[in-house]
């Protein structure tokens, strides 16, 4: 039975795709079959995580836990069924995650100008009738320069 001690990370590097949860001695510790083991970074020492889709990218990763002389492997695969240990991890990134919100207001305010260029267009090309229709030339130069 596998359940998460303590999880802290060492540091944490965020680039533009990823969140790297960077881990350390007595920074992360397991119970397992009721004994505290704790992380030594001897292979991998990162938790990379995707920071649009929010999910564990390096899934087959194997981490080694201690205690005394007794060293355990413990699979990424295996930690992420761990419900807590999912919890704490989405704490610790959370902050460095992609805002949707921010890319679909970019988006939507894209979409805006567009609709807002167009009308400011038909609405130029309806001045040009008018001032064509009282045979206003300067009127009419001016506006056509603005197209």
């Amino acid at each position: 039975m596998l359940t998460v001690k303590m999880l802290k990370p060492y540091y944490i590097k965020a680039d533009g795709d990823y969140v790297r949860v960077i881990l350390a001695y007595q920074y992360f510790a397991l119970f397992i079959n009721e004994k505290v083991y704790q992380f030594v970074p001897t292979k991998e020492k990162e938790i990379r995580i995707n920071r649009r889709t929010q999910k564990v990218e390096n899934i087959d990763a194997l981490f080694a836990f201690q205690k005394g002389k007794d060293v355990i492997q413990v699979a990424m695969s295996e930690l992420v069924s761990i419900p807590d240990f999912l919890l704490q991890l989405n704490e610790i990134a959370k902050p460095y995650y992609m805002d949707e919100s921010i890319e679909e207001d970019t988006d939507s305010k894209n979409e805006n100008a567009i609709i807002i260029g167009e009308l400011e267009y038909e609405n130029i090309k309806r001045l040009i009738d008018k001032a064509l229709d009282e045979r206003d030339k300067d009127t009419f130069d001016k506006l056509v320069k603005q197209l």
